[in-house]
């Protein structure tokens, strides 16, 4: 049997678009407090009763944390370009957890805004 469990965590960063007309609103330097909420899919272990311990998860997310929160992202190496997508992909490559595969990754630069990436897809 096979089921999906997701964990959000949050950052705070600051960024610009650098591709955008110059005066575009996301060209300035603005900062978000984004969410992102990261599905994995898994067997579920018969003796312990779950995919994975929600902590793994809070584990392997911990270096990205480290990575993104409080930082400027057009100076973390491959998000020079640093949209919701770009960092979706960016998470994707570098989130990992044993026993379960990443489904989904959502990201959500503000209340109303967020992309998803289905790696299946």
């Amino acid at each position: 049997m096979s089921m999906t469990i997701t964990r959000t965590f949050q950052f705070e960063a600051a960024h610009r678009l650098p591709h955008v007309p110059e005066d575009h609103k996301c060209a300035r330097l603005h900062g978000h407090s984004f969410r992102v909420s990261i599905t994995v899919v898994g067997p579920v272990d018969p003796r312990m009763g779950w995919v994975v311990d929600f902590a793994d998860l809070e584990r392997a997310w911990q270096p990205l944390h480290a990575a993104l929160d409080h930082r400027y992202l057009n100076e973390v190496k491959g998000l020079e370009n640093p949209t919701s997508e770009v960092l979706a992909l960016w998470i994707h490559e570098r989130f990992k957890v044993e026993g379960a595969t990443v489904r989904e990754i959502s990201v959500s630069e503000t209340c109303s805004a967020r992309v998803t990436f289905r790696p299946d897809e």
